[in-house]
């Protein structure tokens, strides 16, 4: 690591480390005073991000890791996963709200819109998503995300769900068609921006231990647990439809708000400093500076290394997606003893957050199979597809083209609840073990690529989600 020579510092309540002594023999120092000089220093905000590596005074990490204190670090990569999805479940849980109520017009031109309204949202939000996940990915200085672009996207979703509420408290009704076509553009931005939150966040997880990328991913899940019991509160309290999108969408700007907050006490964290500053130097050593060539060198070497994880964390998304929400929401109860209003809340949205959720927490304690072998459950997953149309999959004002083979409602509600938890824990699992089967120093970049086939598997997903479902049905 250095041919320098280290003398051992003690101070009290703190770990013994090591720092050269400028005559090169080994001492012990014991003042707090001077264990503080050791500590980098980073100010909160935009330029914190920006300190020079070579300023700040390495110690080895064997001795010198300070702790996640309170787990405060772990619980903003929480926050930043809540935020990241969520646009995505804000949209979808609203079915309700835009299918009966924004395009409840009974026009010709309406009512098509109105059929494949999901399919449509996922298409206009995951394809933006896709794309600026790739460009985020692939266009960055020497290789790295820049966390500037964090806080950029998270000011524009707030500002487009600002827009949102508006139109909700607008009357739509003699422009329903137009109306559609701006919440799929608002879609689009929200998606554009949520592609570049969520990769660049990735990648600044990747330079801590595995359980902080997990941190992430527990939080895109309990965005959907949130999203999915905030829509239920709206529906059981709002006296109309109007006033629960008010209310659900205003919710939405609160938590986007606290993710704005979290970006700026990240940098205040010692544990943040630590391994900020010890990637930092391993890049400066190993490659200070590279040009756009030996950068796609780079990000080949790295995909090398990971291409097993990577196309894994693509194929459990691209099955989760295909299925929900675009097949699952529009599978209809038989005699299940719940409210029509509810069936899709409840056993669609809400049940497959909640189990996704427990699966990402299931993948914190037990971690099976390893990296090698992993290929070979989330490969079997791909059965769920035909699973779910055989269901009493309908969509309005049209026919299905083969037998309903799966008529029970419980045998659905528990393949609901396996698709969803080996979605949550595999998808952990995936990401988890791409950035750590590669050096420290390009770590964030494995953590970029799992992200981008991570948004890849949701773009193929929802696309070929659609076109199953128009297989299904004429």
């Amino acid at each position: 690591m250095s041919s320098k020579n280290y003398y051992p510092m003690e101070t009290k309540g703190s770990p013994r480390s090591y720092q050269p002594h400028k005559n090169g023999n080994l001492m012990e120092k014991g003042s707090e005073e001077q264990t503080e000089k050791f500590l980098p220093v980073i100010e909160p905000g935009l330029d914190s991000l920006n300190k020079n590596p070579d300023d700040l005074p390495f110690i080895p990490e064997e001795f010198s890791t300070p702790p996640d204190r309170y787990r405060i670090v772990f619980f903003i990569m929480v926050i930043h996963g809540i935020g990241i999805l969520m646009p995505w479940n804000m949209l979808i849980n609203a079915k309700t709200y835009f299918e009966e109520y924004k395009l409840g017009k009974n026009e010709t031109e309406v009512v098509e819109l109105k059929g494949k309204f999901m399919f449509y949202l996922g298409i206009f939000s995951q394809v933006p998503n896709f794309v600026m996940s790739g460009v985020n990915t692939f266009c960055q200085c020497g290789g790295q995300a820049s966390p500037r672009r964090i806080i950029i996207s998270i000011s524009i979703m707030i500002v487009v769900f600002i827009a949102t509420v508006i139109l909700a408290m607008l009357d739509s009704s003699d422009w329903s068609v137009t109306f559609f076509w701006i919440t799929m553009m608002t879609a689009v931005i929200l998606n554009m921006a949520t592609g570049v939150y969520q990769n660049s966040t990735f990648g600044l997880a990747a330079i801590f231990p595995m359980k902080y990328t997990n941190a992430i991913v527990l939080g895109t899940n309990f965005s959907g647990v949130f999203i999915a019991v905030v829509n239920l509160i709206c529906i059981a309290s709002a006296p109309d439809p109007r006033t629960q999108a008010i209310y659900y969408f205003v919710s939405a700007i609160a938590v986007l708000l606290l993710s704005f907050d979290a970006y700026f006490l990240l940098p205040l964290t010692k544990f943040y400093q630590h391994h900020r500053a010890l990637v930092r130097r391993q890049q400066s050593t190993n490659s200070p500076s590279r040009s756009f060539s030996e950068t796609c060198s780079l990000f080949g070497q790295v995909l090398r290394k990971i291409w097993v994880q990577a196309l894994c964390v693509w194929f459990v998304f691209f099955v989760t997606l295909t299925i929900f929400p675009g097949i699952w929401s529009n599978i209809t109860r038989k005699n299940f003893p719940i409210p029509d209003n509810y069936w899709v809340a409840v056993f669609c949205f809400l049940s497959f957050n909640v189990f996704a959720f427990l699966g990402n927490i299931a993948s914190e304690w037990k971690k099976i199979p390893g990296p090698r072998f992993i290929w070979i459950p989330v490969l079997l997953r791909g059965l769920f597809i035909p699973f779910f149309l055989f269901c009493r999959f309908e969509v309005e004002n049209k026919e299905r083209t083969f037998p309903i083979l799966i008529d029970n409602d419980y045998v659905y509600i528990v393949a609901g609840i396996v698709l969803a938890f080996t979605s949550g824990y595999y998808s952990s699992l995936t990401m988890m073990y791409g950035p750590k089967l590669v050096e420290p120093e390009v770590a964030g970049i494995a953590g970029m690529i799992m992200a981008f086939c991570l948004v890849m598997g949701i773009t193929t997903g929802v696309n070929f989600s659609l076109a199953v479902a128009s297989l299904a049905t004429q």
